[in-house]
């Protein structure tokens, strides 16, 4: 069973009143383990990024303007995410401004069957409050990395909880038993598998935090994302 956990950043909070996509990350799982194969990619936009957002994950529109726009990228978005189904954290405010995006190109609506993490965590553990970071203290997982947000670290993050909703480590640790137990077939399917790596160069990686050193008082939570 393959599953894609799907995050985004945005310029702002409202894709209806012209606010864009940044970025986007996804994590493949297999049988609800993750494989290692993950796609990022950052977008440019002529929208501006308010201030809100641009304190949430540091990306400022500078930064972003040697990057190609979402509509130049949709295509291997696509092909990643095939027909599988997606895990989000809050998928109402993720799905509506990809497909707010793939309508602005031409492109019909995601049809991918939705799993959406914050109701989960709300019905499994019987709380109100299921933002990211609380659901990563409550399940003892490292939030060290998360100075801000992005959208492949968040889904790096989610899929942990997302496990411990489920069951929890020991419920992955079987499944990771099982998947070492392929056939020869299967593991040739899967070494001639297409990977999509990530790659973000060192100079990419110190544009970013010129911009995250320039901002001033900046928000880092408070959001269910």
């Amino acid at each position: 069973m393959r599953e894609i956990i799907l995050d985004t950043e945005t310029t702002g909070l409202n894709y209806k009143s012209g606010d864009r996509v940044v970025e986007v990350g996804c994590v493949e799982l297999i049988n609800h383990v993750s494989t290692g194969n993950n796609l990022q990619f950052y977008c440019s936009t002529d929208r501006e990024i308010n201030k809100e957002s641009k304190s949430i994950h540091g990306l400022t529109n500078e930064f972003l303007k040697e990057y190609p726009a979402f509509g130049e990228q949709a295509n291997k978005l696509l092909e990643f995410i095939k027909q599988d189904t997606l895990v989000i954290h809050n998928s109402e405010f993720d799905i509506g401004f990809i497909n707010n995006e793939l309508k602005i190109i031409g492109i019909e609506k995601l049809k991918n069957k939705v799993i959406d993490t914050v109701a989960l965590a709300r019905k499994t553990l019987n709380t109100r409050v299921a933002n990211l970071d609380y659901l990563c203290k409550k399940f003892s997982i490292d939030l060290s990395a998360r100075k801000i947000h992005g959208a492949l670290l968040d889904c790096q993050l989610l899929s942990e909880v997302y496990i411990e909703l489920l069951g929890g480590r020991q419920t992955s640790l079987e499944l990771t038993k099982s998947l070492n137990n392929e056939t020869e077939e299967d593991s040739n399917k899967t070494k001639n598998k297409k990977i999509h790596q990530v790659q973000i160069s060192s100079e990419d990686i110190q544009k970013h935090k010129k911009s995250i050193d320039k901002l001033k008082n900046p928000l880092w939570g408070g959001l269910d994302y």
